[in-house]
């Protein structure tokens, strides 16, 4: 800091900025408020259709979204404007009581103009007016307010740099709209970019010259801020692709860092998932330093990286995207680019690729597979950031050419063609992974329900777009074509069973039968109404996908579950004596009420048989994991079912989305799920099938009271009078429906067989 700019510095236009900024911060507070209240609640409760479902409704999530991050970063950049603002005035008041004090002392304080200062006598006693006693002082006096000065403008430098420094990383976060960066104060801030800075050093040393203190503090600080836009950002530029790459290539390497190995061994795995979270994090940032990172990252794909020689950048920084959410645009290019790798190296997928030979590296210190194989953890990384996924997956990865007569998408040669390298452990135990698998069905669950895999989609998830349906049609062909897909890699089926239970409108219209040609469509679409894109399933191929999903007891809650909230809901919107007549299946409450039991007890008789089909086999899974898988189901709603809310057209057509939307207890839903949960608890199936002597029969009684309860509890919230009738018309249509299940899946006509 110059000492004549501190020193005479006039602060009344940063004032007035200030100034500006806290009523820009207070503006925007009421418009963040008024988008939040008034366009994103009443966005989420509106009943969409069509393209409004997949488009506006996003369109306007986003744009309160944006309202959101405007107000948290203007209300960042007041703070450490305001803290830099004081600082310096109080540095400026230090610098003019220094100067002060040096005249009593009769020193003065000069600049020199080029940026420096001279502490010199202000008057010679030999030059002093007669009569003037000229105050004394001694050498110790002009150094001490030499050091003085000198550190009050090293205070105020640093206060001055540090929040351009902050500002400028702001403002880097993001080219379009706002950065949600979030600060209390100007220190908070500089902080996180100086420990980025003295992290990134250490990841810099050669991964065999990092001590174990070093390891640690490097873990520990990478856990504290890896949520930090600014830190993230600086680490990861700081430390630049290659010297990341090379840094995780080591360190998990024993040859390579033999000490960090042996002294903290359990600990890889945590400092992988801090590193892959803080890379992820950084990866949002739309810096120009940031965007050249990922470029170069996805060039280093198909390089040597690494002390060994033998491993490719791929494979370690597919490692690095086990955890956290990374830049969807990054993700598709890396995809591409290693999917071109995939087919160079298979020659065209003929061929086993990234096999692991006994003496290669473990590169996955997380839970898991070895982390050899980089597609295990690049689509773990995918199930993360369902957009990314929605398009890898619908990508081609052979296209259609002069040498192949038609186009082979990513999904369908992972899924159905790729020779999976085997994988060891790593526990070291030498028994083969299926992480791979089970990674690309997670991912598939991500790309097909537009929300990260393992999570309940909320009102803000948009509607199934055409790719969404387009892939979701896919996976049921291919699983109807082939149940063993499925059924021999049971694993996939909780993430199948997912996205099946997010899929009901589309399930149920399958099996109705009815053509999409036919004058009847109009109807079955009244009947089931969804939001967005029809995926076109078939009742084929949705019956054998249903049967092997029902086989394992994760998959089988999921879609058991959803569907009895579905039908729950359905009864409850098309009871409705409000319900518009150009919005009804049928004016005869009988004829809808039988339609919609009957589609219910099909899909849960298909699964009641793929239950009955595992619980029969040597060491399968017994009624109590399907219990248990079932009560888990409650835990997972977190508690939802008794905020249920009443039904609108949006709630019918995304199912899970209208079971935690809140509301009043005792609702059509939460009666008919907690009837569902109670018997699950109590296994109650398990217990009527010993009696009765058949589990698929008890399925069947159990399933008709389900039905029945959600068809009577919608007659007695709308007060029908004839809710006994209503019960037993769902009775009916829920027994036949059930028995028409095993008919199907025998390739017989509906309602050709009977129960004894």
């Amino acid at each position: 800091m110059d000492l004549d700019t501190l020193r005479f510095a006039n602060f009344s236009a940063v004032d007035e900025a200030v100034t500006d900024w806290s009523t820009l911060v207070s503006n925007l507070a009421d418009l963040k408020k008024q988008a939040e209240d008034g366009l994103h609640q009443a966005a989420n409760t509106a009943n969409w259709a069509g393209m409004n479902a997949q488009i506006t409704k996003e369109f306007i999530g986003k744009t309160a979204g944006e309202f959101t991050d405007a107000h948290t970063q203007a209300r960042t950049i007041h703070r450490i404007l305001s803290d830099t603002v004081g600082e310096l005035k109080q540095y400026q008041k230090d610098l003019n009581a220094a100067i002060d004090r040096g005249l009593k002392k009769n020193l003065t304080v000069v600049g020199t103009g080029d940026g420096r200062f001279t502490v010199t006598m202000n008057i010679h006693p030999d030059r002093a007016a007669k009569g003037t006693t000229v105050p004394d002082h001694d050498e110790s006096d002009v150094t001490a307010l030499r050091d003085e000065v000198q550190e009050i403008l090293r205070k105020a430098g640093e206060s001055d740099s540090s929040a351009e420094t902050v500002l400028k990383a702001i403002a880097d976060q993001a080219t379009t709209g706002f950065a949600d960066t979030d600060y209390k104060d100007r220190d908070t801030a500089a902080n996180a970019v100086r420990e980025a800075d003295e992290l990134a050093k250490l990841a810099k040393k050669d991964p065999d010259e990092l001590t174990v203190q070093e390891f640690d503090r490097l873990n520990a600080g990478l856990k504290e801020y890896h949520d930090d836009p600014l830190f993230a950002e600086r680490f990861a530029t700081d430390l630049g692709p290659k010297k990341t790459l090379e840094f995780w290539a080591g360190v998990a390497d024993p040859q390579v860092a033999p000490d960090l190995t042996r002294e903290r061994r359990e600990q890889l795995g945590e400092l992988q998932k801090n590193l892959s979270l803080t890379l992820a994090t950084a990866s949002q940032s739309d810096a120009a330093a940031m965007t050249q990172w990922k470029r170069d990252v996805i060039e280093l794909g198909d390089q040597r990286v690494g002390h060994r020689g033998n491993i490719l950048g791929f494979q370690v920084m597919s490692n690095l995207m086990r955890a956290g959410d990374y830049d969807d645009s990054f993700m598709t290019e890396y995809g591409d680019r290693l999917m071109a790798t995939e087919r160079k190296f298979t020659g065209d997928g003929k061929h086993t690729a990234w096999q692991q030979l006994g003496f290669d590296p473990y590169l996955n210190r997380m839970a898991g597979d070895t982390g050899w194989d980089p597609m295990s953890g690049y689509l773990k990384g995918l199930s993360n950031s369902p957009d990314a996924a929605t398009e890898f997956f619908n990508d081609d990865f052979i296209p259609k050419d002069d040498d192949h007569k038609e186009a082979v998408s990513n999904f369908k040669y992972l899924f159905e063609e790729r020779h999976w390298p085997d994988a060891m452990e790593n526990d070291f135990s030498g028994d083969g992974s299926d992480d791979g698998r089970n990674n690309l069905a997670s991912a598939l669950e991500a790309a097909t329900t537009g929300h990260p895999a393992g999570e309940i989609p909320t009102l803000d998830t948009p509607a199934h777009d055409k790719e969404q349906a387009r892939l979701f049609n896919a996976i049921v062909s291919s699983v109807g074509d082939d149940p063993e897909r499925l059924t021999e890699r049971d694993y996939m089926s909780d993430s199948m069973g997912q996205m099946a239970s997010e899929y009901l409108p589309d399930i149920n219209r399958a099996t109705t039968d009815v053509s999409r040609d036919s004058e009847d469509w109009d109807q079955i679409q009244k009947l089931y109404p969804i939001a967005g894109t029809d995926s076109g399933v078939h009742h084929r191929d949705v019956s054998k996908f249903l049967f092997a999903v029902g086989q394992n007891s994760a998959g089988y809650a999921a879609v058991e579950v959803g569907q009895e909230a579905y039908m729950s809901k359905l009864m409850a919107y098309h009871l409705d004596p409000d319900l518009p007549a150009d919005q009804r299946f049928s004016q005869d409450q009988e004829t809808t009420v039988k339609y919609i039991s009957e589609r219910t007890g099909e899909v849960s008789g298909v699964l009641g048989l793929g239950r009955q089909e595992e619980v029969a086999k040597p060491g399968g899974d017994q009624d109590d994991a399907y219990d248990y898988s079932i009560s888990q189901r409650k835990n997972w709603i977190s508690g939802s079912v008794g905020t249920v809310v009443g039904v609108g057209t949006s709630f019918v057509a995304t199912p899970w989305v209208g079971a935690a939307a809140g509301g009043a207890a005792g609702t059509v839903t939460s009666v008919v799920l907690e009837r569902v949960f109670k018997d699950a608890e109590g296994h109650a199936l398990a217990a009527a099938a010993n009696e009765m002597g058949n589990r698929w029969q008890a399925g069947l009684a159990q399933n008709n009271e389900y039905v029945a309860l959600g068809a009577q509890s919608a007659a007695d919230r709308y007060h029908l009078a004839n809710s006994d009738d209503i019960g037993t018309w769902a009775r009916e249509g829920s027994r036949q429906g059930y028995i028409n299940a095993r008919a199907i899946l025998d390739g017989q006509a509906p309602g050709s067989t009977t129960t004894p």
